[in-house]
């Protein structure tokens, strides 16, 4: 096992991994901007260094400052969290090339997955079910590309390769407006990650958004540790995220899950993973990879009693997983509200002080959270500032004391979307757990139609 390991991140997640290192007896450094001086994962780690000015171009996605920040505190390994570097395949060889140990895949397996049109082959390769569409990037032709279009048939979805976050893409409903709308999508692509290629998909008109977590080792071991639902989204960020899916049968969550871990044993992969699927009228369609732990991590964790990040940590340190499949049960439901410091309908950022701060309790309560009264949440990064996550017997328990924990949270001095999250978890449509990935935007529509009429 390692003795110390570098956090290359900020945030909750910072203190989501340095609280894991600590469990496991691992000394911590944490790298952080002017910015998040004084943040409380800062204070907490056994060494700090700080590492450039706020902009993440120049601290948290800055590679020679993190490798030199590791190479002075003498640390053994990186974790890079989520977001930023975490899926940067030239930052894991670099990690690597410097003696270092990279807490997540290998750089060839980041590049294979990384690229949403090798990822596509590679799982049709495995045997993973995927959205029908072209067999590779899209060729410089218009007569070909159009007969490729008719043969999938519309409405299409345009994605970018190199994709992410729910950019790079874009929807086709008819032939005359193909040709252009793929121009368009190609220069954005190129613009946003420096590679232009596209390719084409069927676009499912109502689908879930499922995706399955698993684990991985270097001694040819894979897990899969169930499934969660996150179709509540608003421009293709998610909101809302549960744990097990609803409506979906152990049968499905045994053979997709199998499926998923088969295709880890083939590529060789290493770490923590999900994958993400399209889910419509009882069919997965794997959609991408990521490489990574996902934001949503602690429901799956609350459902099987496995702590995800150690065991990144344990396999990153060349050890077996410390169970089989077999050994994986899965008890109760749960359910996370991403915390933003924002206007909870308008979505502006809201950057400042946290006057006044008063975390929820209680029986399955977890908050997952970097925040503190008096802490100044910064104008430079993501607005997320924490997760809310409840834990019940069943699915009905787990929203009830949902609904008790968004009450009982307090924060001020800032906006927050605690008053959507309010709305949503008595939503009919979302205690049905019948929500679409299009059901969140439609809500937004029709609440602002009703506030201007």
């Amino acid at each position: 096992m390692f003795d110390k390991i570098l956090i290359a991140n900020r945030g909750e997640i910072a203190l989501r991994v340095l609280r894991a290192c600590h469990e496991l007896g691992i000394k911590t450094v944490v790298v952080h901007s002017e910015a998040d001086r004084d943040t409380k994962y800062v204070k907490l780690s056994d060494e700090s260094v700080c590492i450039g000015p706020p902009p993440a171009a120049h601290s948290y996605l800055h590679i020679p400052a993190i490798i030199a920040a590791a190479e002075v505190t003498r640390a053994q390994a990186i974790h890079p969290g989520y977001g930023f570097l975490s899926e940067n395949a030239h930052f894991s060889q670099c990690v690597e090339e410097s003696g270092f140990v990279f807490i997540g895949p290998r750089a060839d397996t980041i590049r294979l997955m990384g690229d949403k049109v090798s990822a596509k082959q590679a799982m049709i390769a495995a045997g993973v079910p995927c959205v029908p569409g072209s067999d590779g990037a899209l060729p410089d032709n218009d007569k070909a590309v159009l007969k490729i279009a008719a043969k999938i048939g519309y409405p299409l979805l345009i994605k970018a390769a190199a994709g992410g976050g729910g950019r790079g893409m874009r929807v086709v409903r008819h032939a005359d407006e193909l040709l252009a709308a793929i121009q368009t999508t190609q220069r954005e692509a190129e613009a946003a990650f420096g590679n232009g290629s596209v390719y084409l998909e069927q676009y499912l008109p109502a689908p879930r958004h499922i995706e399955i977590q698993i684990l991985a080792d270097e001694h040819g071991n894979a897990v899969h540790l169930g499934e969660r639902d996150c179709s509540l989204q608003r421009r293709h960020q998610k909101v809302i995220e549960e744990a097990p899916a609803p409506g979906i049968s152990a049968a499905q969550r045994k053979k997709i899950g199998e499926a998923c871990a088969d295709a880890c044993r083939r590529i060789g992969y290493r770490g923590a993973g999900t994958f993400e699927f399209l889910y419509q009228d009882g069919k997965f369609y794997f959609i991408e990879m990521n490489t990574r732990v996902q934001v949503e991590h602690p429901v799956t964790e609350m459902i099987t009693g496995i702590d995800i990040v150690q065991e990144q940590i344990r396999v990153a340190a060349g050890l077996p997983l410390r169970f089989r499949q077999q050994d994986i049960h899965f008890r109760g439901h749960a359910m996370e509200c991403r915390l933003n410091a924002e206007h909870a309908f308008s979505f502006r950022p809201s950057p400042g002080c946290i006057e006044h701060y008063h975390p929820a309790g209680g029986p399955g309560i977890r908050i997952d959270s970097h925040i503190y009264q008096g802490y100044q949440v910064p104008p430079h990064y993501d607005s997320m500032i924490g997760k809310l996550i409840a834990y019940g017997d069943d699915r009905a328990q787990a929203m009830a004391r949902m609904r008790g924990a968004l009450r009982e949270l307090a924060i001020s001095g800032i906006d927050t979307n605690l008053p959507l999250h309010q709305l949503l978890l008595s939503d009919p449509g979302v205690i049905a757990g019948s929500t679409s990935i299009h059901y969140l935007e439609q809500w937004l529509a029709t609440r602002q139609q009703s506030a201007q009429g």
